[in-house]
């Protein structure tokens, strides 16, 4: 599996900058710097996508989409066939839809890739590499190594392990492994339907960072003007403000609840407006089983927090918005199945009142969500003359999920490193629109 990991004469790393729109398409750009002796270039792209049959040079054009999730557009195979990708911190296989029947506007056809190859049970790859998955690898009938993946949100997909060539920033990269899947159900297939599959971003040994060795990545995503950024490799930068470092939590034993190659952080408290919650330590500290872990996840929208903790969190943010917002009384309505504070908004209401922010602190590090962070209006909800916004945190409990998850909502405007060789998030507050800028995004 070495082979593919040298990819350039000089050590080289790709800078991808994501425009983040909730359902429109964006522009997209991409610069790689090499060695000292090679200043850092950005080169512009546009919203086109890579025709099938071509091999991308530099200056590349990469399609970048959102709607509830961070996507790519890539291409994989030879020739190359166009692909759309859900960025995901808290997967480790990236796969594609490989199944020409299911009704998907883009699906990958291994039959059209002459260097496409599936691997084997029997394969190093098959029998060690897998280790980490959620549900482990078995061997279908054709003695092919096969996996099943499930998410959280119900939504699972199942196929067979294979490598082929992809292709990113200018950049082919042979043996790439992914899974090529077959069948799948999602519990949102509308948005779903948009994309290909996912690209897995954790430490698992086939996650697309790890397979590229990429030492650290990092992410940038506006809230007021859609743009951003997605780095991979390093980000030195005179402009950068100093980051603020939180370790990643290891753990050598494999315990049920504990996600060993997710990026777990220790979250030690919450702030509503500076002040603390009533909580102890223990409360944010994993069990014997595993279960408590805090895990940064750009796969999930939203923040989800653990019973106890929500608890105290929506009581306190409910108390410090009486007289300020009318909470919409409706026990029958849930957001997303898990968020049940939500307020009644005029629809002639230019803007949100001041609202308290919610300081989430790490050990080393904080996260502050303010603004029109701390509530979302929920699409198509009308009452009467009103329209519906709920509190950007969830109950982690109501959706059966084991965990504190920091979702990508909460991380607009946060620069966010993850440092590979030294274990560690890096966390700062900035202008992501301005960042987007310095690449020549934006306006």
């Amino acid at each position: 599996m070495k082979a593919y990991l040298n990819l350039m004469p000089c050590k080289c790393n790709s800078l991808i900058p994501i425009t983040f729109l909730k359902s429109l398409s964006f522009l997209i750009f991409y610069a790689a710097f090499c060695s000292s002796q090679t200043p850092t270039l950005v080169l512009p792209l546009k919203t086109q996508v890579i025709p099938s049959g071509s091999i991308p040079r530099p200056p590349n054009k990469l399609p970048f989409h959102h709607n509830v999730s961070l996507t790519v557009s890539l291409t994989v195979g030879t020739p190359p066939q166009n692909v759309s990708l859900v960025i995901d911190t808290g997967s480790e296989l990236s796969w594609l839809h490989c199944n020409k029947t299911i009704n998907l506007p883009t699906t990958f056809d291994p039959t059209r890739s002459s260097s496409y190859s599936p691997i084997p049970c029997s394969s190093p790859t098959c029998t060690t590499r897998t280790r980490d998955f959620p549900i482990p690898a078995s061997c279908d009938s054709n003695k092919l190594c096969h996996a099943t993946l499930s998410y959280a949100d119900a939504s699972s997909s199942e196929g067979n392990l294979a490598s082929d060539t992809f292709y990113i920033g200018g950049s082919d990269i042979p043996g790439m492994v992914f899974g090529c899947m077959d069948s799948s159900f999602s519990s949102n297939s509308d948005e779903d339907s948009k994309s290909t599959g996912l690209i897995g971003m954790n430490r698992g040994s086939l996650s697309f960072v790890s397979q590229m060795r990429f030492p650290k990545f990092s992410y940038c995503i506006s809230g007021s003007d859609f743009s951003g950024v997605l780095l991979l490799g390093e980000a030195r930068f005179s402009w950068l403000t100093p980051l603020n470092y939180t370790p990643l939590i290891q753990i050598a034993t494999p315990l049920p609840y504990f996600d060993r190659v997710a990026y777990t952080v220790q979250l030690e408290g919450i702030k509503v407006s500076e002040k603390w919650l009533s909580l102890p330590k223990s409360v944010f500290v994993p069990d014997h089983t595993g279960a408590g872990q805090t895990m940064v996840d750009s796969g999930t929208q939203f923040t989800f927090l653990l019973g106890p903790v929500y608890t105290a969190l929506r009581n306190e943010f409910l108390n410090r918005t009486a007289g300020i917002l009318r909470v919409l009384e409706d026990p029958n309505f849930v957001f997303q199945g898990a968020m049940d504070l939500c307020y009644r908004v005029p629809l002639n209401q230019p803007r949100l009142p001041r609202l308290p922010t919610v300081t989430l602190v790490f050990r080393g590090a904080e996260m502050t969500v303010s603004g029109d962070w701390i509530l979302y209006r929920v699409p198509g909800q009308v009452r009467g003359s009103d329209s519906v916004y709920c509190f950007t945190f969830g109950n982690s409990d109501l959706l059966g999920v084991e965990a504190f998850v920091i979702g990508h909502h909460h991380q607009q405007n946060v620069w966010m490193e993850f440092d590979l060789e030294k274990s560690r998030i890096g966390l700062a507050h900035v202008r992501c629109d301005l960042a987007g800028q310095r690449f020549g995004l934006g306006k």
